[in-house]
Formats: C-alpha cells, sequence, structure tokens
C-alpha cells in the first residue's frame, strides 16, 4: 500500500507535465546537435511554458532563447546552455549593469553549492569566444570591475518566428543547419564571386578591432600617398611615358583617375575614422567600383622607374593587386563600425 501511495504522488500531473515538457526540451537540442556527446557536463536548463518565446538581433548575431541557438549570418555558432542563458540575461537588459549575484540565482537554485565567481567568469568567457569578443577591448559584453557585466550594443528584439519545418536529415549540413544560402550585406555583384576567390564572412578570423581598424586606415592613407604624389611629379610621369604610345591617353586617366579617387579616398576615411552609420554596407557597395581602380593603380609603382629598377616596381605590382581583396576582408571584419563583425 505504501508503496502504491509513494508511485501514485510521484506520477502526479504536475509532475508528469513538467517531466514531459524536459524531454521535449532535451529531444529538440539532441535534433539541433548531431554527435553530441553523451558524457555532457554542463546542465540542460529548460524554459518553462510560461516563459515567452524570444529572439534578439545585435549586429550580425541573432539569438533565439525559444531554441538556444546563437546564429551569425545564419551559421550556428556552438554556445553551451548556462552560457547561452547569461547571454539572453544581458540581451534583456542592454545598456544596463547585471550583476554577479543576478546571473548566479539565475543559473543556480538557492542550497546548490557551487563555486559562483568561477562559473560566471566561465559562462562570460564562453559568450566572448563565441562573440569574437575580448575583454580588454569589448566590443559587446563590458566588465564593470567588482559588479557585474554590460552589453554595450544595440539590441533587437525581434517577433517569435513560427517553428520551422522539420528536414530530412540527408538535407541538414554537419552543423545543423540547412545548406542555404547566407543572408550577406555584399551586393550581387560580388555576391556571385563569393563562391570563388573571395573569402565569405564567416572564414574570417576573429582579430581585434584596434588592428582591423588600423590597417584599413593605413590602406587608404597609402592610396593616397600614390595620388598626391602623382600630381605633384606630373612633369616627371609624363617624361616617363613619353616612351610608350598613346602617352597622352594613359596621362589623362591617371590624372583624372587621382583627382577623382582623393575625394573617395577621403569620404571612406572619414566615414571610416568617425564611425558613420552604415559606412560598412556602403563600403561595400563601391568595392565593386574601387577594385577596377585599385587594380589599375596597382601599377604606379612603375611610376618610380627613375628611382628603383623594375624587379622591385614589379614586385610591389603584384602585392598591389591583392590591396583592394585585402581591404574587403578588413571591412567585413569590422573596420569603421566597432560592434559589427560579418
Amino acid at each position: 500500500m505504501h508503496g502504491t501511495s509513494n508511485e501514485h504522488k510521484e506520477s502526479s500531473p504536475g509532475k508528469q507535465l513538467q517531466t514531459g515538457h524536459l524531454w521535449k526540451v532535451l529531444a529538440r537540442r539532441l535534433w539541433h546537435r548531431p554527435g553530441i556527446s553523451i558524457g555532457y557536463t554542463e546542465p540542460i536548463v529548460p524554459m518553462t511554458d510560461t516563459q515567452p518565446a524570444r529572439r534578439y538581433r545585435f549586429g550580425v548575431f541573432e539569438a533565439d532563447a525559444s531554441m538556444g541557438e546563437l546564429r551569425r549570418q545564419g551559421v550556428r555558432v556552438k554556445l553551451n546552455a548556462q552560457p547561452f542563458q547569461v547571454l539572453c540575461l544581458l540581451l534583456d537588459r542592454p545598456g544596463e549593469l547585471l550583476t554577479r549575484e543576478e546571473i548566479s540565482r539565475e543559473l543556480w537554485p538557492d542550497g546548490t553549492f557551487v563555486d559562483y565567481d568561477h562559473g560566471v567568469n566561465s559562462a562570460v568567457n564562453r559568450i566572448r569566444e563565441a562573440l569574437g569578443d575580448t575583454a580588454s577591448s569589448p566590443r559587446f559584453i563590458e566588465t564593470l570591475a567588482k559588479r557585474g557585466y554590460r552589453f554595450v550594443v544595440p539590441v533587437e528584439r525581434i517577433p517569435a518566428r513560427e517553428e520551422a519545418p522539420t528536414l530530412p536529415p540527408a538535407l541538414v549540413s554537419a552543423e545543423g543547419a540547412a545548406p542555404t544560402t547566407l543572408p550577406s550585406d555584399s551586393p550581387p555583384s560580388e555576391t556571385r564571386l563569393c563562391g570563388g576567390i573571395l573569402a565569405s564572412p564567416h572564414e574570417l578570423p576573429n582579430t581585434p578591432y584596434p588592428v582591423v581598424q588600423t590597417l584599413f586606415v593605413l590602406f587608404q592613407l597609402m592610396y593616397l600617398a600614390f595620388y598626391v604624389g602623382a600630381l605633384a611629379n606630373l612633369a616627371e610621369i609624363q617624361d616617363l611615358l613619353s616612351q610608350l604610345t598613346k602617352s597622352t591617353h594613359i596621362f589623362t586617366i591617371l590624372v583624372v583617375t587621382a583627382a577623382i579617387l582623393i575625394p573617395v579616398r577621403a569620404f571612406i576615411l572619414s566615414a571610416t575614422l568617425f564611425h558613420a552609420p552604415g559606412a560598412r554596407e556602403k563600403l561595400l557597395k563601391i568595392w565593386p567600383v574601387l577594385l577596377l581602380f585599385d587594380e589599375l593603380w596597382a601599377l604606379s609603382p612603375f611610376l618610380l622607374l627613375h628611382h628603383i629598377n623594375f624587379g622591385l616596381a614589379l614586385a610591389c605590382t603584384t602585392l598591389l593587386v591583392y590591396s583592394p581583396f585585402a581591404q574587403r576582408s578588413l571591412v567585413l571584419m569590422g573596420a569603421g563600425n566597432p560592434g559589427v563583425r560579418a
């Protein structure tokens, strides 16, 4: 009788509902994590039925609290359950202080024996790794000493989407995402090249923003030096070009393009240094046009043949051929936009 009574208590409707919901959460997570190890040590925190589905967008990232997924331009970024829960807490309160005590209360109920400081630090570090962020130069999560953390970029709440239809396993990629074309801010002409020689955003390394910004600014200053130097030595260049056929046409093209590109480079420098809104999208749109001019000006070392030999001029030209592609990569890596990385 006593055994029957205990079994009846354990199988109460409330307990069955909680257990059934937990199994659904576990099944959903296992479906989206192919090859997951049974020895997974970090607990999966189920979300209650009364908690509304939430989705957030910040920069090129999107977090889906109902699915427990973080994506960057549609590509899933690996982030375990507890760090993801901390990320959702930060996204709920952008620009506000989230104390370590608040995080601890959400992650571990009262009476749980755990090293709270180490657990919170570990969770935040994993979030930073997933976002390509660092504590020394934060782009997303700022540490407030002995107090807590603050999410420093704007966060957009987006309506909960309808659950996507289940795909057959054969159509699902190894990372659990359908092999569809990634959304991109790049213009169509550029997107068509991405499958060939151009790097896609998720193939680029996570590099500190100051390094990316500095390299991009140096590229612009280099081209400005080319244009100004050419216009300052027109007599010498004209004498050099006089040995070529159609030298007048070449000289005219050189002068006109230099005069046009000086304000263009000034615009790019201003947009980059002052973090103009939408600078990344504008730079990517004009990149195909700049590519043509930059490849033309890759020949500029030959204008110095009075001062350097042919071999050195050829070596410099081969490096300059790659320059526009390097600039594009730097833009996608966050040049001019400290809080956005493609």
